[in-house]
């Protein structure tokens, strides 16, 4: 029997995926596939053989690239030994103790207690629920709201989806998570949300008034990412997470920091509270954890909220994989990564070199901004720079010819190309991104057609 030549074998695996595999965000009426095979360092490969710049990290997870076999070696050593067993009750596993001292001893000084989960939706599920319980016994029962933001992403579960600010992920699902309240993005580009106001003070002063509506007895936390990735990037003034973390404390209200993008060196630090200076009640992490070679995630939180939600009846959730002893080691042996490879530098060094190359394309008519906080970038594409409109067409055609054209694939949403590389990046493939984008945004139009 002869192999399938690669053009066969694509066509067969797409055929396959069309006739049996749902796929997120994917309209009924497209029919077209990627179907990816293999991957080595920041490029991956398609059935027909084509490479690909990987310019997101999957989804902003793969922090040490693709391909490392010292990953793969970590799980399968891992699963000869203890495979999987859960952490409830007094049972535990060495591979999660190892991992949660390890990660108290990298986070901001006081998020000394550690819950694992699989991925960044599940830690923000309890992450509300902690929130919610930790003022509950308490005695503040009526502390039930939570404050999030418009535009914000926070996964798609009941909780994390209900406080996801976002119309799609609300349209048809509901009734959706009763008492949260979206407050604005502080989203300097989008000045038409500020009435002519400094960010930060319009944001502050919306916030206050907010909560004394609501009734500060009655709001049990605020959620928000310190750079909101599934919005486009979009970097808060310098002073908004510092201004916004003394007023909620000044009102009892705690802070929860979504951080399952932008922790485990996306922004040159180990997370963005060390950028910003400030410590949340309760912060949220996934995806760099592992490099996604395994689901996991880790929420930090402090003594207190700990010591509270456990109280003589213990924290009465529990996930099935909740300190899953394989995604322990794998996590483990990443973070080794990470320290050894000086990866938190390179992060640091690359997105210097990105930034300055990616704010060359300002000089092309569709290109509103270019921003970004270490390697969590984003290009602000526009149909007009002084009415800074969105493209009428959105940003589908130029993600579609950015894989096609330049073989870069990359996340988008209805503004914005997202960038988040491997924290392997180099020069060399930080160059080449630009000229692919350049080669792409030159030849689109005012309503995002690429000609």
């Amino acid at each position: 029997m002869t192999s399938q030549a690669p053009a066969e074998l694509a066509s067969g695996l797409v055929a396959a995926d069309r006739a049996a595999l749902i796929h997120p965000t994917l309209p009924a009426h497209r029919t077209d596939r990627t179907v990816l095979v293999s991957g080595s360092g920041s490029r991956v490969v398609d059935a027909a053989g084509r490479s690909y710049l990987d310019a997101s990290a999957v989804l902003g997870v793969c922090q040490v690239g693709h391909g490392r076999t010292e990953l793969a070696r970590a799980a399968a050593d891992q699963m000869t030994r203890l495979e999987y067993f859960h952490t409830w009750g007094t049972i535990t596993n060495d591979r999660a103790i190892e991992l949660a001292s390890r990660l108290t001893k990298l986070s901001p000084e006081g998020l000394s207690q550690v819950y694992f989960t699989s991925g960044g939706a599940e830690g923000n599920e309890i992450a509300l629920r902690m929130a919610r319980l930790y003022h509950h016994r308490r005695g503040d029962t009526g502390r039930t709201w939570v404050l999030s933001r418009r535009m914000a992403y926070h996964g798609i579960g009941y909780g994390s989806g209900g406080v996801s600010g976002s119309p799609v992920y609300h349209e048809g699902f509901g009734p959706s998570l009763p008492d949260v309240h979206f407050l604005t993005p502080p989203h300097p580009y989008r000045r038409d949300l500020f009435d002519g106001a400094d960010v930060t003070d319009f944001c502050l002063a919306e916030l206050r008034e907010t909560i004394e509506r609501i009734g500060p007895e009655r709001i049990a936390a605020m959620i928000g990412e310190p750079v909101m990735g599934g919005g486009g990037a979009v970097v808060p003034p310098a002073d908004y997470w510092p201004r916004t973390a003394e007023l909620l404390r000044s009102y009892g209200i705690l802070l929860i920091s979504d951080e399952v993008v932008s922790a485990y060196g996306r922004t040159g630090h180990w997370f963005a509270a060390d950028h910003y200076g400030v410590t949340p009640d309760i912060m949220v992490t996934a995806k760099g954890l592992t490099s996604g070679y395994l689901p996991h995630g880790a929420v930090l939180t402090t003594e207190e909220i700990a010591s509270r939600v456990t109280g003589e009846s213990g924290f009465p959730m529990g996930y099935t994989y909740t300190g899953h002893p394989t995604a322990c080691a794998v996590a483990l042996a990443n973070l080794d990564i990470l320290e050894r490879e000086g990866l938190l530098a390179n992060a640091a060094l690359i997105a210097d070199h990105l930034g300055r190359r990616m704010a060359e394309l300002t000089d092309l008519p569709v290109v509103g901004e270019v921003r970004g906080l270490g390697l969590q970038m984003a290009v602000e594409l526009t149909s007009d720079k002084e009415a800074r409109t969105a493209l009428p067409g959105g940003t589908g055609e130029v993600s579609d010819a950015l894989r096609e054209q330049a073989g870069i694939i990359l996340r988008t949403n209805p503004y914005a190309l997202v960038i988040n590389p491997p924290l392997i990046f180099t020069r060399e493939e930080a160059d080449e991104l630009v000229e692919g984008l350049r080669s792409v945004l030159s030849r689109t139009d005012p309503q995002g057609h690429v000609r």
